[in-house]
């Protein structure tokens, strides 16, 4: 009679079931969590409206209300924290021109140009218009109050 080897039968049972466990595990099922997004601010009030503080000899407008500086970069309109290709106290220290229009400075800019050309200064010591009148360019008066 033919002795069965019966460890290695056992063995191969074993390996067989071993394999089909290993087949049966179950991945955990991806879940779905909402992120509620980020609040949006919104200033209280009818709304506010720029205003416009244009350095010729640069090119270059200053919001106030914004704190930022709007120029022409190539062909598109950026605003920034920082003044293009010069300091900011090099930029006070160049004539400037307070205008008068509350919205984007690219649709004014054409007329703004022409008025106001490059090497634009203000003609006299006490314009309103411009730095002789002991502004920085950004409505603070360098002079001190009542001075």
């Amino acid at each position: 009679m033919k002795r069965t080897n019966y460890s290695s039968i056992h063995f191969a049972f074993g390996m067989a079931f071993l394999g089909a466990l290993t087949g049966c595990i179950v991945a955990p099922q991806p879940r779905t969590v909402y992120v509620s997004p980020p609040p949006v601010y919104v200033e209280a009030g009818a709304g506010f409206q720029d205003d416009y503080v244009y350095y010729p000899g640069y090119q270059v407008y200053y919001s106030s209300h914004r704190r930022q500086y709007v120029y022409l970069q190539g062909n598109a309109w950026v605003s920034r924290p920082a003044p293009p290709r010069v300091s900011v106290d090099v930029l006070f220290a160049s004539p400037s021109v307070r205008l008068d229009f509350h919205d984007a400075p690219s649709i004014h800019h054409a007329t703004v140009v022409r008025q106001y050309p490059k090497h634009w200064a203000p003609p006299a010591a006490g314009n309103i218009h411009g730095q002789g009148n002991g502004n920085d360019g950004h409505g603070n008066d360098r002079n001190g109050p009542g001075k």
